[in-house]
């Protein structure tokens, strides 16, 4: 339900923009900050425009003045943190560089994202909220899935050109497979730390292929 707009604003550090009068980034940003961490710490119903406002530090005026949902804003929220992530090959090295020493260059940073519970916290609040609010998860899968498959079915083409990765196997199954592996084991009640986790994903990419044996 989309909570009802306010009649006044205590942020003085947005007054009305004028016209021509640009956005103050950092308020954004702040704004961006606290409605995922609100999200993450308690789920959709926890995170209210008022609550992310006081975290924020700005009047509820001001985020409404950027965002007119709570949805619209913890999809924007959402997309900051995963676009952000930077750890996959590129096109460029998928086909110059061989998947083992990518996969190998990749495990620390994968191991440790993979671990963290700010990770387990987003995948657990997403697919929790796939009924009840959709849009969270259809940027989630866009921004994180869809980009991450392309990448990986990139690295099993390659495996498979080298002969690594049997030449009959179904690429996306085998991607299916290797992302609920880790979705999975992210979700148990006692998680991996990031040890565990590189054991973990190494034995799982020595599985698919994309490791030797």
């Amino acid at each position: 339900m989309t909570e009802a707009n306010p009649d006044t604003d205590t942020d003085t550090a947005a007054a009305p923009r004028g016209r021509g009068r640009p956005r103050d980034p950092e308020v954004e940003d702040a704004i961006l900050r606290a409605a995922l961490e609100l999200f993450l710490e308690r789920g959709v119903d926890g995170a209210s425009i008022e609550q992310i406002a006081k975290r924020a530090g700005v009047g509820k005026l001001t985020v409404y003045r950027r965002w007119s949902t709570k949805e619209d804003l913890l999809v924007q929220a959402i997309e900051s943190l995963v676009s952000d992530e930077d750890r996959w090959p590129t096109n460029d090295e998928i086909e110059t560089v061989s998947p083992h020493e990518l996969i190998e260059r990749a495990l620390p940073s994968a191991a440790e994202a993979a671990s963290s519970p700010e990770f387990r916290a987003l995948v657990s609040r997403v697919l929790g909220s796939a009924v009840s609010h959709p849009a969270l998860l259809a940027t989630y899968w866009k921004h994180y899935i869809l980009p991450r498959r392309k990448l990986t079915s990139a690295l099993l083409e390659r495996a498979k050109a080298i002969g690594t990765v049997p030449e009959d196997a179904d690429l996306d199954v085998l991607t299916d497979m290797m992302a609920g592996a880790v979705t999975y084991r992210v979700l148990q009640p006692d998680p991996p730390d990031a040890a565990q986790m590189r054991r973990y994903l190494r034995a799982l990419y020595r599985q698919a292929g994309l490791l030797p044996r």
